[in-house]
């Protein structure tokens, strides 16, 4: 396997310091960022706001704090398959939550 080509990139298999550095900027501005965007009067647009830049965050950490990023397939594969599971389990609640509670006959209310 030649490896003078990832060498050559600056990353050797792992974050540095520097990236986890950049990382940490990065979280700062973005926390920054959703600070001012909801002192903004979007009406529902500010959940959308909110929402992308709580993603990017989340890619962020999951990418370089926790360096899935620089890790095998095999990682890839259990981090990808986290947030199915995290998807699955808030549609389920969702679903649960939504539902409309019926009295069965014979129950007191």
């Amino acid at each position: 396997m030649d490896t003078t080509a990832h060498h050559e990139s600056g990353h050797a298999g792992h974050a540095t310091p520097v990236t986890y550095l950049r990382t940490y900027i990065f979280l700062i501005v973005m926390m920054f960022l959703t600070v001012a965007i909801s002192r903004v009067p979007l009406g529902p647009f500010n959940n959308y706001f909110a929402l992308a830049i709580a993603l990017a965050k989340a890619t962020a950490v999951v990418l370089f704090f926790m360096q899935v990023k620089y890790s095998t397939k095999l990682t890839w594969v259990w981090a990808c398959l986290g947030f199915i599971w995290l998807f699955l389990l808030f549609g389920i609640l969702g679903d649960y939550l939504t539902r409309a509670v019926l009295a069965a006959a014979g129950w007191a209310k």
